[in-house]
């Protein structure tokens, strides 16, 4: 007898909730190895969803700015257990994360001058360069289908890299010049793309293609403009009370507003957003270093979670070296930094999902708004080959274009590129390797001089 001739029992919400808090642990991989566990764990094997109401799910995912992964897995959590189900759901997608970066934050703003330290980071740099080489062919390849789409790359690349203009400004026209080519050459913007294997149906499951759309999840007015003002009112109360508490200027408040926009800008990937966060956290607010910047993209890239939780590294340095608290409570400074850019930075995801999941629920046909996000993503690849000219200037030439060229970084970030074009190698391995080298280089130069 088979053991998908029926459809499981459906979990209870502590069931749910083991799962969600195992996931948080085990999600690395970035966004499409996160899609990739949650196939197969919730479709496959667990078959709490079907594959096309999952597949469903992700294309509004993928609409949306944000980590798609994590709302991804707020829409399926909400869809079984209602709104507290899809606040654990995503909440603890996130958590192990922030706990984990809070922690490797500390260790790095305490003891990142240490010389094994400093040569653990040394090579994990150009180890970062490569990946982020590798992020823009990866989403190029797929994303740059034709001339046109190749026009806006090269137009957003010269756009920031050339003419420094903001990053909400270049997603804002690409995503206009998306909506009109959809409309005057729908051909040059169809461009698609899905997640997941889409192959023989895994058997019936919980959540199955004709199961009737929960009643939670049903589309009302009332319901949408109740969880509307519900958020709206989250989020002015938590910056009312920063700006109450330490006044609209400080460093905290400040913060609150900045990734609150960060968050809305975040289409595509957090590869996109960084040159936004860089040129705020960086260049304006100067929170951070650029070198900081890169070793906290390292940090997030070898955490579980979304790649976007490097913003949390960016709020632990800034409240660290602000000192927001006073010069004894650097370590306090960062927790609540980093916690208060986390909350900030996710709290639109699950407005979107619980505002725009029942008007999906009640689709089930295709999305027709794909031609922005086409001219979106086409933008996105140029913005992310600026990344990696900045990255690499900085890496390569750390004392600026008339200095000496870093050859040991060059080699060290030759390597990894091999290993991830050639070999395609994971990026934790790599990260770790390049990591072992430099501080392999750190123990030997001594000797060597």
């Amino acid at each position: 007898m088979s053991a998908n001739s029926s459809a499981p029992q459906a979990p209870t919400f502590w069931e749910a909730f083991a799962y969600w808090l195992k996931l948080g642990f085990i999600s690395f991989g970035g966004p499409a190895g996160q899609i990739a566990i949650m196939h197969e764990d919730l479709v496959e094997r667990k078959r709490w969803i079907s594959e096309k109401r999952y597949l469903h799910a992700l294309n509004y995912c993928m609409l949306l700015p944000g980590p798609e992964a994590q709302q991804l897995a707020t829409y399926i959590g909400w869809l079984m257990h209602r709104t507290w189900g899809g606040i654990v759901a995503g909440g603890l997608f996130v958590l192990p994360s922030l706990f984990i970066l809070i922690g490797l934050s500390w260790m790095y703003m305490a003891y990142g001058d240490i010389p094994a330290v400093a040569g653990v980071l040394y090579g994990i740099k150009p180890a970062v360069t490569a990946i982020v080489v590798s992020a823009a062919y990866r989403i190029g390849s797929r994303a740059l289908k034709n001339s046109l789409l190749w026009g806006i790359a090269l137009a957003a690349f010269i756009a920031i890299f050339a003419l420094n203009l903001p990053f909400p400004l270049i997603v804002l026209a690409a995503g206009v010049t998306g909506y009109l080519g959809g409309r005057l050459a729908p051909d040059k913007f169809s461009v698609g793309g899905g997640h997941g294997k889409g192959g023989t149906s895994a058997g019936p499951a919980v959540i199955g293609d004709d199961t009737p759309t929960p009643s939670h999840a049903v589309f009302t007015w009332t319901r949408f403009w109740r969880i509307l003002v519900t958020f709206l009112g989250i989020w002015a109360a938590a910056i009312g009370a920063l700006t109450f508490l330490y006044g609209w200027d400080s460093v905290l408040t400040q913060m609150a507003w900045f990734f609150t926009k960060a968050a809305l800008m975040t289409f595509g990937g957090a590869y996109a957003v960084l040159p936004y966060v860089y040129q705020g956290a960086v260049e304006h607010f100067q929170w951070l270093t650029a070198p900081q910047m890169i070793d906290g993209l390292a940090l997030g890239e070898t955490t579980p979670g979304p790649l976007i939780m490097v913003v949390s590294f960016v709020g632990f340095a800034g409240g660290w070296t602000k000192a927001i608290f006073g010069p004894d409570s650097l370590w306090l400074a960062g927790v609540v930094a980093a916690t208060a850019v986390t909350f900030f930075t996710f709290l639109p995801s699950f407005c979107f999902i619980f505002l725009g999941g029942p008007f999906i629920e009640s689709t089930h046909g295709k999305l027709k708004f794909t031609a922005p996000l086409t001219g979106i993503t086409a933008a996105v690849v140029g913005v992310i080959v600026n990344l990696a000219v900045f990255f690499a200037y900085h890496v390569l030439w750390p004392r600026g274009l008339a200095g000496p060229l870093e050859w040991t970084s060059a080699l060290i970030g030759f390597g990894a590129a091999v290993a991830l074009f050639r070999f395609k190698a994971g990026v934790i391995p790599v990260v770790l390797a390049c990591g072992l080298a430099g501080l392999a280089l750190t123990l030997v130069r001594p000797f060597v001089h």
